[in-house]
């Protein structure tokens, strides 16, 4: 296999998605970076690092929750 090594193994028992996507948007996702070669993997990588737009931060995994939650709020 090629890409980022990600393979698609277990069938989902419960189908739930956020708003907007489904599983033929999963299905599509996922052959997406199945198919991506190691190059294309490392160029979508550094076109992430170069966004400036966005932070990427290592932060304790037990302030994950709040993360997400101001995140949220800043969404609403």
């Amino acid at each position: 296999m090629r890409g980022r090594g990600w393979k698609f193994e277990k069938v989902m028992t419960q189908n739930k998605f956020p708003p907007g996507w489904d599983d033929a948007r999963v299905r599509r996702v996922l052959a997406l970076y199945e198919e991506q070669t190691e190059e294309e993997a490392v160029a979508e990588d550094e076109a992430a690092a170069e966004d400036h737009t966005q932070t990427v931060m290592e932060i304790p995994s037990e302030l994950v929750p709040a993360v997400r939650e101001l995140i949220a709020k800043h969404h609403r």
